[in-house]
């Protein structure tokens, strides 16, 4: 397995159990999707696991190697992240958005002034055209759709030639056309690429559409762990009850 989550627990200050003992394992280029209401643990564990949070107890294995920090170089070079607000610079180029997901890998005074190299520049303009923005490469992202600027935010996340991606309801806020494309997009991503996807959703349709494997999550506990064509709506039913 390409990444290994082992009974992973947080409480938060406020005393609220966030996630109570949580483990499953993703293999290379799987897409995994973490399905449950609001306040069920999903945000907590993807911060677990990509070091926003440090859990009070458990392990996260990388390829064979344990996690042993919040600053962990093992997680900076391997892990990106997609957001549900995106995370952009509005007033900055789809460009130069694209390529503040490699800051960390260059020099310092110049990327502050976005004076990238030629190699990264032809590196974001492929990202963009992966994604199919190429066309608005030196568009300022306040003037694109909201789904056009996920799209920035996936090519942002690949620039960095991640071996793990970490979406946390990138959908939410889109119409359900967008959001169908922005899901393909990620999903054609993973196999291409071979990145594995951990994506946080709530909603059902598209974790059964578009998910290799679905792990349903209540109450910071995992109720199932299946591949997408085995999950019945009893599974379902464990995380929103018998309304579904």
């Amino acid at each position: 397995m390409f990444i290994e989550v082992n009974n992973i627990k947080k409480t938060f200050p406020d005393g609220t159990r966030a996630l109570r003992g949580v483990s499953f394992a993703a293999s290379k280029g799987e897409f995994v999707v973490i399905l449950g209401l609001s306040g069920s643990g999903k945000t907590s564990l993807l911060r677990c696991i990509n070091g926003i949070i440090k859990p009070d107890e458990g392990d996260i294995i990388l390829s064979g190697k344990k996690v042993v920090s919040q600053n962990n170089d093992l997680l900076r070079k391997n892990t990106s992240m997609v957001f549900q607000e995106f995370n952009l610079v509005n007033n900055l180029s789809s460009i130069n958005n694209v390529l503040s997901g490699i800051l960390s890998n260059c020099n310092k005074f110049l990327s502050l002034l976005y004076l990238f190299n030629k190699e990264h520049k032809l590196s974001a303009l492929e990202c963009l055209d992966r994604v199919g923005l190429i066309e608005k490469a030196y568009t300022r992202v306040d003037r694109l759709s909201g789904g056009q600027k996920q799209r920035v935010g996936i090519a942002r996340a690949i620039i960095k030639n991640p071996t793990l991606l970490l979406a946390d309801e990138p959908v939410a806020s889109l119409d359900p056309i967008i959001a169908n494309s922005v899901l393909l997009l990620m999903k054609d991503i993973a196999k291409e690429f071979g990145i594995t996807i951990i994506c946080n959703l709530h909603q059902i349709e598209l974790a059964l559409k578009y998910s290799d494997r679905i792990i349903g999550i209540s109450d910071g506990v995992i109720v199932f762990n299946q591949k997408t064509k085995m999950v019945r709506k009893s599974h379902i039913n464990k995380i929103y009850g018998e309304y579904v």
